[in-house]
């Protein structure tokens, strides 16, 4: 009886082995997976997405690879710049699986190798580098130059290599603290500046105002000068015109009949007003002798000689 029970346990074990075995036969592969299969230890296939069969006991899926485009953490490591400050720099590198035959069996461990790669070939490049470009715009050639160098290493392990990303580049404290005094500093000095550029542009500006001022009086002050002085231009000419018509109406009048008796009444009738205005209140004068001979006095003023009887 009990040998009987045994029998049984046995073939029930062989026969649950059998169908594992069967039912780990049946695979079924996802898009952008792949399957590498190996018969008696050696490759014998590809297998891609969709549904596939292997051979009990003698088929082997020996490596399970992705075709996705995977992102790799890169640890942060300690690099020398040229001139000797310690920094510590991580990022993120991409790569790709483009022949899963090569990344199964040209190299142990695709990723831990092209993570070891970017972190050489990152000390490499920072060592050649000043800290203030490594901290400054240089992180692009940095990536591209890891990228370069990895990708070409990769190339025999069906490993594409897209891009490599820098997440941080971090410098000691002390550096930190220097190098934000030196940028306070700057900000104070570019401050100080900008307070003296506006300082001199308002002085130039009004500078150049009070000299458009100065121009605008000037002038205006020249072209009132001028139109007074052709105001006056005009007026004596205009003075002269009208002196000039009534001389040459006294011209007339005199060459006329009776103009000299005119002339005579007008001189004499002047010499009588100028000879008043002078006799005011007060004030002493002397009168010379042949004044007092009018006719002689106004013969003499008009170049005639008066007739005197006999």
């Amino acid at each position: 009886m009990d040998e009987n029970y045994i029998i049984i346990g046995f073939w029930t074990i062989i026969t649950i082995y059998l169908a594992l075995k069967i039912f780990r036969c049946i695979r079924i592969i996802p898009a952008q997976d792949v399957l590498i299969v190996e018969r008696l230890g050696k490759y014998s296939r590809t297998l891609r997405a969709g549904f596939h069969l292997l051979v009990p006991f003698v088929d082997r899926d020996a490596y399970y690879l992705s075709l996705k485009e995977q992102a790799i953490d890169v640890q942060p490591q300690i690099c020398i710049t040229h001139d000797n400050v310690q920094v510590k720099v991580d990022g993120v590198l991409y790569i790709k699986v483009i022949d899963p035959v090569r990344a199964a069996y040209g190299i142990q461990d695709y990723k831990f190798a092209s993570i070891q790669l970017a972190q050489t070939t990152m000390r490499s490049i920072i060592g050649t580098m000043e800290l203030d470009k490594t901290i400054g715009g240089e992180k692009d050639m940095i990536n591209s130059t890891i990228v370069a160098a990895v990708d070409q290493a990769s190339g025999p392990w069906g490993i594409k290599v897209n891009r490599y990303e820098i997440l941080n580049i971090v410098p000691p404290k002390s550096v930190l603290d220097a190098m934000e005094k030196e940028k306070k500093a700057q900000i104070s000095k570019r401050s100080q500046i900008l307070l003296s550029e506006g300082e001199r542009d308002s002085r130039i500006n009004r500078s150049l105002g009070l000299k458009e001022e100065a121009i605008n009086k000037s002038e205006g002050e020249k072209q009132r000068r001028i139109n007074s002085a052709e105001g006056k231009a005009s007026e004596i000419e205009s003075i002269a015109q009208a002196s000039a018509k009534g001389i040459e109406a006294v011209a007339s009048s005199i060459a006329e009949q009776e103009g000299g008796s005119a002339v005579k009444l007008q001189i004499t009738k002047a010499f009588i007003q100028n000879f008043l205005n002078l006799a005011k209140e007060n004030t002493e004068i002397l009168i010379p002798a042949d004044v007092m001979n009018l006719p002689n006095l106004i013969a003499n003023l008009t170049g005639t000689k008066s007739k005197t009887k006999d």
